[in-house]
């Protein structure tokens, strides 16, 4: 797996390079100062995965965003939180925050490595086949991979597919998020934003931005954030947190 680093502050290009050596293995390709340069690069190179700082002079990192393959996954970096819910809306896999947290670099490079994992295997041709009240069939392999509606903790879009994370395993199916969300005949899962759909059941805590499940990080999208205190809080919680 290779990457590229997008920052106008050579500093922070310095310090990601550093840590990425520190918690991975991955090739970092290149370092840029701005978009363009690393647009012509993207003309004759290959990129995995792009650590894209967010506020740069001539194009912002958000607007880059939606030039990049669809092939690269992205890692938004910035000092500002309230590119957040904006970053996950381009299918950005993970946002961190300067300065970076090791720690926190190395989940986010777990979870690309992953996803590039999942997205390069047959898998991607996985489809929801049939489904019930209490479960749903994922065709995968020739095989029929029955997934119970109790055991599924959330679903992630990624790009053109869905990623269903279960208690013990992650499946991943080209469908979009609101086609696999009508699948599923059941209450407790909940659409909390443009690229997740979560099941109550398993949330162990929450703030007015984020959904905690486990060791996973979902984000409450404002469009949907009342619906969810309504339903899930059942109104009764102060959500001015």
């Amino acid at each position: 797996m290779n990457c590229i680093i997008v920052d106008d502050e050579p500093l922070a290009r310095a310090e990601m390079r550093s840590l990425i050596n520190e918690v991975s293995k991955i090739e970092v390709l290149g370092e840029f100062s701005n978009a363009p340069s690393a647009l012509d690069f993207f003309r004759t190179n290959k990129v995995d995965l792009i650590f894209l700082d967010i506020e740069m002079p001539l194009v912002t990192g958000l607007e880059f965003a939606e030039m990049l393959p669809k092939s690269t996954l992205i890692i938004f970096t910035t000092a500002y939180s309230q590119y957040a819910l904006k970053s996950y809306e381009l299918d950005a896999i993970d946002y961190l925050l300067k300065p970076i947290d090791k720690q926190r670099l190395e989940k986010s490079i777990e979870k690309a490595e992953l996803y590039t994992e999942l997205l390069s295997k047959d898998t991607v041709k996985n489809t929801v086949e049939s489904n019930t009240s209490e479960f749903l069939f994922i065709k995968a392999e020739r095989r029929f991979y029955k997934i119970n509606f109790s055991e599924i903790k959330f679903i992630e879009g990624l790009k053109d597919y869905v990623v269903i994370h279960t208690q013990n395993q992650k499946l991943i199916t080209a469908m979009n998020l609101k086609t696999i969300h009508q699948k599923i005949l059941s209450d407790s899962f909940l659409r909390v934003s443009k690229s997740y759909v979560v099941n109550i059941d398993y949330i162990d805590s929450f703030d007015s931005h984020n959904i905690y499940i486990g060791d996973s990080e979902v984000p409450l999208g404002e469009v949907y954030k009342s619906d969810f205190f309504a339903k899930y809080a059942n109104g009764f919680l102060n959500t001015d947190l």
